[in-house]
């Protein structure tokens, strides 16, 4: 556009002078050689132009045709260039569908019509296909080459990163993302991974100025930076608890006040005041936490805030809490324990039946039997009570990757992934799947195994023939009596019942027998 407005004005230009000139009438005299030219001012004014303009054109050509070797082979080279970028883009595009044939072809192709040292990407094509073909070693050595070229460093680590964790070895991947780290921290898959590594061997303080790295390069959100920021505080918190009380108390209450519903922040947070006197704030920590999410943790270390509390008194500080979330299995099960042991057994009773009718899991039945020995003493009443408690669900705990943990950690042990753990229910024992399948037929353990089925037992003997599928649900159940007993079942004497044995209850008696017949 520039250039045709600047050759319009020239054009311009050039009519307003021969208008000026063609106003002006005059003659041009030359004398050369003793001969006289007289010409009009408007004819030397077209000669000179029109020679002016030979000239420009003489040029134009003789310049082209001395450079007309290098336009022929810069115009070949160019079309070669332009038909191996589209080789590596039909390469690439055949790579992440999956078509190994079509990318090696390609690949093969674009090499030929383009040098790797100018276009990077025909390296990676490479290493692409040779892991659609599954040679892993070839990709690897690639991926090695790829380290010596400044330009293509950080995609070699990562794809040795990448290759390191298929074939599970996780030293060698931390490794390797460590390197990206150091070279290039806003890369979020090595600076996570090197969090997670720095986290996992205790270094705190390069933990969290990882952690302000990644912030400032705003890779990660200011939400996300500060719960990783107050999990790291509450990790580093806990190591320091004992050895330096203060810095663990600094630490702990930042992290609460970054994040407020993390629950192991909160604890941590009140311990550390609790070991500086300061029962009123630990004691106000807790109870926010309570409000938001009852916990076990919490409301462990709100009953016990003063080591040195009389048993009522950790009583009363139990009612402060179930009057902060009434109708909560939490509440009933901490107030149940405390009136356990203040010795309130009627109290205790009522909150444990309470819990069991909120929410019946493993806990709350043990507790029930610990209520029932100290108040009666029933051991036939204690063992149904510790049967239901094998077949309840199981209490929430910290869960993460699969790997169940009584106690919270900043990383996982499996992955390393940093904030991993989380409070839930574990995965449900395979004895619930079967009672809520009792009603299908499923075959003896003699059959499974092909020995000859056993002789039918006496009817006052229990069976205790476990499925296959049930002997991994009661091997931690101490069934050797029954066992016993059956021996002596089966010789033909039979056995009576056991002296403490509670029978069978009223409401019961129309609810089909239970697949385990421990008690």
């Amino acid at each position: 556009m520039i250039r045709i407005l600047v050759f319009l004005l020239i054009v311009f230009g050039l009519g307003l002078g021969f208008a000026w000139l063609a106003d002006r009438p005059g003659d041009m005299v030359v004398t050369f050689q003793g001969y006289r030219y007289e010409v009009s001012l408007m004819v030397a004014a077209v000669a000179i132009t029109a020679i002016v303009a030979a000239t420009m054109i003489l040029w134009w050509l003789v310049k082209a045709i001395w450079n007309s070797p290098y336009t022929i082979s810069r115009y070949f080279r160019v079309r070669q260039r332009d038909r191996g970028y589209q080789a590596l883009s039909t390469g690439m595009i055949a790579a992440g569908a999956g078509d190994a044939v079509l990318a090696r072809k390609k690949n093969k192709e674009a090499a030929k019509l383009i040098s790797s040292d100018q276009e990077p990407l025909i390296q990676l094509l490479d290493a692409q296909t040779s892991l659609l073909e599954g040679d892993h070693d070839a990709a690897r050595k690639k991926f090695e080459m790829m380290l010596d070229d400044p330009e293509m460093r950080l995609l070699g680590l990562r794809g040795l990163y990448l290759e390191a964790q298929r074939l599970g070895d996780r030293d060698v991947a931390r490794h390797y993302a460590g390197r990206a780290a150091a070279i290039a921290p806003q890369l979020s898959w090595a600076s996570d991974v090197a969090l997670g590594d720095k986290t996992q061997a205790g270094d705190w303080d390069g933990a969290l100025a990882l952690l302000d790295t990644q912030k400032a390069s705003h890779q990660i959100g200011r939400d996300a930076v500060n719960r990783r920021r107050a999990v790291l505080l509450t990790a580093k918190a806990m190591a320091m608890l004992d050895s330096d009380p203060l810095a663990a108390k600094n630490a702990a209450v930042e992290a609460n006040r970054l994040a407020p519903a993390l629950v192991p922040a909160a604890v941590t947070a009140a311990r550390a005041l609790f070991r500086q006197n300061d029962l009123r704030k630990g004691s106000k920590i807790l109870e926010a936490i309570w409000k938001v999410e009852p916990h076990p943790e919490v409301a462990d270390a709100y009953v016990h805030a003063r080591p040195g509390d009389a048993t009522h008194d950790r009583l009363s500080r139990a009612r402060r809490l179930q009057s902060l979330r009434q109708n909560n299995v939490e509440s009933s099960l901490a107030l149940a324990r405390a009136a356990l042991d203040a010795g309130e057994l009627k109290l205790a009773r009522q909150e444990a039946e309470a819990a069991i009718r909120m929410e019946p899991r493993e806990s709350a039945y043990l507790l029930l039997a610990d209520i029932e020995e100290a108040e009666t003493g029933d051991q036939g009443r204690i063992r149904q009570l510790l049967g239901k408690a094998v077949r309840a669900p199981r209490d929430p705990a910290w869960v993460a990757d699969g790997y169940v943990s009584e106690r919270w950690a900043p990383c996982s042990p499996v992955t390393g992934k940093l904030d991993a753990f989380e409070w839930r229910v574990p995965v449900e024992r395979l004895g619930q799947v079967i009672e809520q399948e009792k009603d299908e037929p499923r075959p003896a353990l003699a059959a499974v195994s092909g020995a000859p089925a056993p002789a039918r037992p006496e009817p006052d003997v229990p069976s205790v023939v476990p499925e296959p599928d049930e002997l991994a649900v009661i091997d931690h159940v101490d069934v050797e009596p029954a066992r016993k007993g059956d021996e002596t079942g089966r010789s033909g004497a039979g056995r009576p019942p056991l002296p403490d044995d509670p029978g069978v209850e009223p409401d019961e008696t129309a609810e089909p027998p239970k697949r385990f017949g421990l008690f």
